[in-house]
């Protein structure tokens, strides 16, 4: 019966799109998006099933199924079912409202599609569908300007990392012979390549994955990409730009040991520092969260070039959950009834010197587990000030005692559930990814450099805030996170042109109860 699910799973993921197409017809009611919302739980919950009872490596025509493919299926397309099932009432009146639901599958189909396929012009094709699919739910409001623009900025982005890509793959499978992922990533297959082929070739993977990632120099397009509804941006943000981190962990036997890294961590390392800096000075909260986006889809890059691919999945799925949910609650992120927080008393010497013990401990504890894996090294610094922030805005800086022991109980509770999630995570994969190759002693000197720069000039700017270098860089993050001129409108002249219609009545201002 569990070698049927596969089959049961494509033929489900065909009728989502015939109902998507439905809804197309004007004929049908608009009651009848909750018929598709339902149609749409059918796929993951199948690839679901398929993931809890191991139907692995399955390879059926062109796509191929294993825990990876079906935990990146149940992924894309939960969340495009939570995006779509919140859309029912947010978008309702919009003039383009079964165009988004329609968009939005074929986007999230082709999604899933694309991380499934073991042939890769299948995986070329739902790639792009799914670039394509984006560009064109942002585009919808063609009378906004603003939109169009971003759209256009998109799409010229999406066209050169997708062209790069093919570019990529191109050569691979004419020097290999092959147009299986499964057979051009055997040992036998890639000793057909040369050095620099294998240079070139990671390279270009390298510029396919950062455009889409909004990576520094390519961050623009996602910036600008603020202006789309919060429902785009939460599939955006949530399985688009996390795409970087998928496609390199299915081109790892490539890429592994590759010189390819240092470029990538150098970019990446960039990115986070760019990403944190331009979170920190923005205003608008959608801006913040692309801020974040760029850094985070940052560490997930360097993760990839450190061989940490199992890690790089863990990030890519949990920072879609987390992000898609801040995008989809980005309405009551502002209460303008509530006072202003005092600032916090400064922290004693005893608090401070627990939270720096405990992150000690805990980045100690964590390498002593592989250290002669150099991604173990990097994690535990980073897990260890996370430990200290943690312990510090949890319980130090906690409002009385009982404060204080809700902090701890949150502390304790999310160690907890870290160490589950990984644990469950690294259980389920680690047969269909294995462990990375090594990275360089060149690259792993590199990142470290650029975080411990990084780290010392943002603790020295926090220490003068008056000072002339503050204020340069201050202001150059403003400029950075700010959108194209062309991409700015006070207020959307379309809406001035819709009221002043007397509004005319159509189908689109019919409530859905």
């Amino acid at each position: 019966m569990l070698e049927y699910l596969p089959i049961l799973y494509s033929i489900f993921l065909v009728i989502s799109l015939c109902s998507s197409i439905i809804l197309l017809i004007p004929k049908v009611s608009l009651n009848y998006v909750r018929i598709h919302i339902g149609v749409l739980t059918l796929p993951p919950l199948v690839a679901l099933l398929a993931l809890i009872f191991h139907v692995d490596n399955i390879i059926w025509g062109p796509l191929h199924f294993n825990t990876l493919t079906w935990l990146m299926a149940v992924f894309v397309l939960t969340v495009g079912l939570i995006v779509q099932r919140f859309s029912v009432h947010f978008l309702v009146g919009d003039r383009s409202y079964r165009q988004y639901f329609s968009l939005l599958t074929l986007t999230t189909a082709a999604g899933s599609l694309a991380w499934l396929s073991d042939d890769l012009r299948l995986l070329l094709i739902c790639w792009g569908t799914t670039l394509l699919g984006l560009t064109l739910t942002i585009r919808l409001k063609k009378e906004w300007q603003v939109a169009k623009k971003a759209a256009s900025t998109m799409g010229r982005y999406f066209t050169i990392s997708w062209f790069v890509l093919l570019a990529a793959i191109l050569w691979l499978t004419q020097t290999t012979g092959y147009w299986q992922l499964s057979q051009v990533m055997t040992q036998d297959s890639l000793a057909l390549l040369e050095t620099w082929e294998k240079t070139c070739i990671n390279l270009l993977l390298v510029i396919s994955v950062l455009i889409p990632a909004g990576q520094w120099p390519f961050q623009r397009w996602i910036l600008d990409s603020a202006v789309a509804p919060t429902p785009i941006s939460a599939v955006m943000h949530a399985g688009i730009v996390n795409a970087g981190g998928i496609l390199l962990t299915l081109f790892a036997p490539l890429f592994n040991g590759s010189i390819a890294q240092i470029p990538l961590l150098i970019l990446a390392s960039v990115s986070v520092l760019i990403g944190t800096g331009i979170m920190f000075v923005q205003v608008d909260y959608k801006r913040q969260l692309v801020g974040s986006t760029i850094a985070q889809m940052g560490f997930m890059l360097i993760q990839c070039a450190l061989g940490a691919y199992i890690a790089a999945i863990i990030h890519a799925v949990l920072h879609g959950l987390f992000k898609s949910t801040l995008f989809l609650q980005a309405g009551s992120a502002l209460h303008h009834d509530q006072p202003l927080k005092k600032s916090k008393k400064p922290a004693s010497f005893i608090g401070k010197f627990s939270g720096i013990m405990f992150g000690i401990l805990a980045a100690i504890g964590f390498w002593a587990a592989s250290p002669e894996d150099a991604y173990q090294l990097i994690s535990a610094i980073i897990l260890g000030f996370s430990v200290s922030f943690a312990w510090m805005q949890l319980i130090v800086f906690g409002h009385g005692r009982i404060g204080r022991i809700s902090g701890l109980i949150l502390f304790i509770a999310g160690a907890l559930v870290y160490g589950l999630v990984h644990t469950g995570f690294h259980h389920l994969l680690h047969e269909t990814i294995g462990t990375g190759a090594q990275p360089s002693i060149p690259a792993f000197l590199c990142l470290m450099f650029i975080l411990f720069i990084g780290s010392a000039i943002g603790l020295w700017l926090s220490r003068n805030r008056t000072s002339r270098g503050f204020t340069i860089l201050y202001l150059w993050l403003v400029q950075l996170g700010e959108p194209n001129q062309a991409a700015v409108e006070s207020h959307p002249k379309y809406l001035t042109q819709y009221m002043s219609q007397g509004g005319k009545k159509d189908e689109f201002s019919i409530n859905i109860k």
